[in-house]
């Protein structure tokens, strides 16, 4: 298979693209634009924003409303479910610190959130606006933060909420 690290941010892309995607996800690639820093390493690397290729998990939500006022033929509108961001950071210089994730207030929507990608150099901040609920951090209901072979891979679906009286 050969070694992960050699391959370029294309080549990691297209390998992903290449994956597919399951039935009730679509693509996510719209990035939010962050103001411009000037990097303490910014004179000796030219930043860069990485690639990226990123999913929304969208479905229905069969709560008892729903249940009542849809059916199969006639569904409700579909609501995010979760995320699976694959940020490409093949030339990162210090592979000793992996890239981290800051989730931070939207301030001109409550209902929605600012998720952040900080790689270091050679490589700029890149940030997308997601949905504000609570996440799910169990293993077994999706959620993986891993880096490894250049790829930070973060995949997490929201809490699901039964309705009991």
């Amino acid at each position: 298979m050969g070694d992960m690290f050699m391959l370029s941010e294309t080549e990691m892309y297209e390998r992903e693209a290449a994956g597919g995607m399951e039935e009730n996800e679509e693509a996510f690639n719209i990035p939010i634009t962050l103001e411009t820093k000037v990097y303490s390493w910014h004179d000796r690397f030219r930043p860069r924003k990485p690639k990226f290729f990123n999913r929304v998990h969208t479905g229905y939500e069969w709560n008892k409303y729903n249940q009542t006022h849809y059916d199969h033929d006639n569904p409700p509108p579909k609501i995010v479910q979760g995320y699976k961001f694959n940020i490409f950071y093949p030339d990162i210089i210090d592979k000793t610190k992996p890239p981290q994730y800051f989730i931070e207030p939207d301030p001109s929507n409550p209902d929605t959130c600012l998720i952040r990608f900080h790689g270091g150099p050679p490589y700029e901040d890149i940030a997308f606006r997601i949905v504000n609920r609570e996440w799910e951090h169990s293993h077994r209901k999706g959620f993986k933060s891993v880096f490894e072979r250049g790829i930070l891979q973060l995949w997490f679906n929201f809490k699901r909420y039964r309705y009991r009286r």
